[in-house]
């Protein structure tokens, strides 16, 4: 059976800063699913999660952080089991319960 893996020490100190935050744990299930938890001493903590095309940051109060990681693990372990890419039912609604952002520094190339 696969499980999660924290590999949150595979990065630096230096790597875990990033911008005002700094990643407090990171893990992945089989490879392909991860979940990353960022703090920052004056926002919101930052809950980022990759899954094939579905990706995001979910936005939390820090003293429902660590709560709120797990339930992101708990939601994304089943639908990757099932069906290895994300459905678009799930995408909709995962997106709705978690409250789904999408990082405001993505890079969109428009000079096609």
């Amino acid at each position: 059976m696969k499980s999660w893996k924290n590999v949150t020490e595979t990065f630096s100190n230096e790597q875990r800063h990033y911008k005002n935050t700094y990643l407090e744990k990171c893990e992945v299930y089989d490879g392909v699913v991860e979940v990353s938890l960022f703090s920052s001493a004056d926002d919101l903590y930052e809950i980022y999660f990759s899954y094939g095309i579905f990706y995001g940051i979910i936005y939390v109060e820090e003293e429902n952080a660590l709560e709120k990681f797990e339930a992101v693990k708990e939601d994304l372990e089943p639908e990757y089991r099932q069906h290895k890419d994300p459905t678009a039912t799930f995408i909709n609604e995962f997106a709705k319960k978690h409250k789904v952002s999408l990082p405001s520094d993505i890079f969109f190339d428009f000079s096609f």
